[in-house]
């Protein structure tokens, strides 16, 4: 069977679903949180657009206390999960478009949540959808579950498997083609500091410093605000362009209610990737190092320069092995107030051979040394599934049949839903030598390449499904 062809004579119509689709706001947002709407109304709109679309191809579908939802097709006691996510992370500034207009250009839909994780979920639903209209033998059930909190705290999934099954073996569309058998352990954790006196009076005083929104993005955008004389703010003005200049980055000051406000403007990138992105709160600390303000606000910036790498070196967790590579991590929380009260947030991603109760040991023994609390916001293990498993097989023969190249096994930094299952792997839908667009300003998917995606998840929703 030419599953691509089959994509194709569908192909008008998962474009214009996979736009719709992109066009809900499914960002978490708290202020709207009820109790039939966990995550708050863009994401519960989200899950009910996808759910009644199920309901129409008459699959069998079940909304989870707005933690979840489950699509359905086939029979049998065994099951195959495809685990995709809805929710998406916050826009950002800079787009070209709207990011939730999911406008095509050059081929491509331009949307927050194209490529993570929204378009694939399209991808998914429509794969399953062919492998129903073909009316293809399968003998276990295919499940489809909906997440809606992957891009915070995994609270979707967790509700999931307290009151649902697991399934034998599966898949989440959420990282790189060929296929991820290995994921690193995952840990976001933060170091707070209460409100402290300072022991003297400074000339210049840091009242706000705020940089990153999650602990999985790398800071595109960071703020100060400083208060003091203004010869003094006018010094610090003119030596923070010649800073740009020097970096050649972007960045604004302006004066504002005896305040200066300094704003640099970096890189946002996925925190399982912090070199590829331009962390806006490391550098503006770095450049705030030379100046002399509170002591709460000196030793808070002197933490960032010292210690805000992306290996772990600094703080001596930095390790690696053979299957997964090195520890990275990612300063994607930086957070002071005037008083002295301040927050580091760390996403740390290690090896997964690796001790993440040594990786924590060493933290909190830091976290001793500086006088601060340690919490452990979120911890993850390691996912990994051996080369040799029957879902690796599969996998790697539907990806060689229809590219015609090298299945190659991959690990990475990034956390899937694959890890949630106790036999799951990552299976696209990033092709070999595509940019990495997850979390940045104009994101999108080519269509081509979601056309690709849904022939490859319906063969390999066959072939796991059939046996």
């Amino acid at each position: 069977m030419n599953w691509l062809d089959e994509v194709k004579k569908r192909s008008e119509q998962i474009v214009i679903e996979t736009q719709e689709f992109l066009r809900i706001d499914s960002v978490l947002d708290e202020s709207t949180v009820s109790e039939s709407r966990p995550f708050g109304e863009g994401i519960a709109t989200a899950l009910e657009h996808l759910l009644t679309k199920g309901e129409k191809h008459n699959f069998f579908v079940k909304n989870i206390d707005g933690f979840a939802g489950v699509i359905e097709y086939g029979q049998g006691a065994e099951s195959v999960g495809v685990l995709c996510h809805i929710d998406v992370v916050p826009a950002g500034d800079g787009w070209i478009s709207p990011p939730f207009s999911a406008e095509v250009r050059n081929n491509q839909i331009y949307a927050r949540g194209a490529i993570d994780n929204k378009g694939p979920t399209i991808a998914a639903f429509w794969a399953l959808a062919i492998v129903k209209e073909l009316q293809l033998p399968i003998h276990k059930r295919v499940r489809m579950i909906i997440g809606t909190d992957e891009e915070s705290n995994w609270r979707c999934v967790d509700h999931y498997f307290k009151h649902e099954e697991m399934p034998t073996m599966g898949f989440a569309p959420d990282a790189d083609f060929p296929i991820i058998h290995a994921e690193k352990g995952i840990m976001d954790v933060t170091f707070n500091w209460k409100e402290r006196k300072d022991p003297t009076v400074s000339a210049i005083k840091v009242e706000r410093f705020d940089a990153g929104e999650r602990f999985n993005m790398v800071p595109g955008r960071a703020k100060v605000v400083i208060k003091g004389h203004r010869q003094q703010l006018d010094e610090i003005e003119v030596e923070y362009q010649s800073y740009l200049l020097e970096h050649q980055h972007n960045g604004q000051a302006e004066f504002k209610d005896h305040c200066l406000i300094l704003s640099y403007d970096g890189i946002s990138a996925h925190g399982s990737t912090p070199e590829n992105g331009l962390n806006a709160g490391v550098y503006l600390a770095q450049f705030l190092l030379k100046f002399s303000f509170q002591q709460s606000a000196n030793e808070f910036v002197q933490l960032i320069n010292q210690y805000c790498d992306f290996t772990g070196e600094a703080l001596q967790i930095a390790v690696s092995d053979d299957v997964s590579g090195a520890l990275s991590m990612n300063a994607g929380l930086l957070q002071f107030k005037a008083g002295g009260e301040a927050k580091i947030g760390l996403n740390i991603r290690y090896p997964v051979t690796a001790s993440g109760e040594a990786c924590l040991s060493r933290l909190r023994q830091l976290a001793e040394e500086w006088n601060t609390d340690f919490e452990v916001q979120d911890h993850m293990e390691p996912n990994y599934v051996e080369k040799d498993h029957p879902l690796i097989q599969t996998l790697q023969g539907v990806y060689r049949r229809q590219t015609g190249e090298d299945p190659t096994l991959l690990a990475i930094g990034g956390g899937t839903y694959a890890r949630s299952l106790t036999t799951g792997v990552a299976f696209g839908p990033m092709f070999p030598g595509r940019e990495d667009v997850a979390h940045k300003k104009d994101e999108y998917i080519d269509i081509d390449d979601l056309l690709k995606m849904t022939a490859l998840y319906a063969e390999a929703i066959y072939e796991l499904a059939k046996g």
